[in-house]
């Protein structure tokens, strides 16, 4: 029989993952365990523990499973809806956790911002929009992904921004987004979509701070570079 056909029943029970977990505490399992006592089973041609390896595998870092849509998750073979939507519905208590612990964060500086983003951000592989919501204290009380696809004006719409930033009583607002490329140098629609959001928001009265363009471990402030 082919190792992946192997069922957790025919692993020794002491080298299992739950009972690992119960025995050793949840620190000592590995990605691939973690995440095969989530899914519990597999398929009919591969146990779970080898289509959890298969998963972390396709997605190279926990930030990229973290942040997979529905439809990159079934385009790996052996994931179906339900599956999805028990990765996907842990990866949100997982954001939720993270944001709770951010809640607190005050944002002094363009750095402190970068802070917060740059590990979630820099290894996608499209561009994706975040917005950072502060109160009047520069708090974060809120993050949302708002966009993705390449970013231009013609979709980048300042409403969705700023729906978003009244529904949460936000005072001012840090918007983020990636470069899958690597390179943080900021575009000319860059600039342009800065200057149309920071227009709005001096219009309804919710202040830009800035707009940090991510690449691979670097980022640019474009308040930093006097833009905003």
């Amino acid at each position: 029989m082919l190792m992946e056909k192997f069922t957790i029943k025919d692993i020794p029970q002491n080298e299992r993952p739950r009972e690992r977990l119960y025995k050793y505490g949840a620190e000592v399992l590995t990605d691939d365990e973690l995440l095969a006592i989530i899914l519990r089973c597999g398929t009919s041609k591969e146990n779970v523990l080898f289509l959890s390896k298969r998963i972390v595998s396709y997605f190279k870092t926990l930030d990229n499973l973290l942040n997979a849509s529905k439809k990159e998750l079934m385009d790996i073979n052996g994931i179906k809806e339900a599956k999805a939507a028990q990765i996907l519905a842990i990866c949100e208590l997982v954001k939720r956790v993270n944001l709770q612990s951010e809640k607190q964060t005050k944002i002094s500086s363009p750095s402190d911002a970068a802070s917060l983003v740059m590990n979630k951000m820099m290894h996608l592989k499209q561009e994706i929009l975040k917005v950072l919501l502060l109160n009047k204290k520069n708090i974060i009380i809120g993050e949302r992904d708002v966009f993705k696809g390449s970013l231009d004006s013609s979709i980048v719409h300042p409403r969705e921004i700023f729906n978003l930033a009244i529904k949460n009583s936000a005072a001012s607002i840090i918007i983020c987004h990636n470069h899958p490329s690597g390179d943080s140098t900021p575009s000319k629609e860059d600039v342009n979509i800065t200057l149309r959001i920071k227009e709005c928001g001096n219009i309804i009265g919710i202040e830009l701070l800035d707009h940090l363009i991510v690449g691979n471990n670097n980022y640019v402030s474009l308040k930093e570079k006097g833009i905003i």
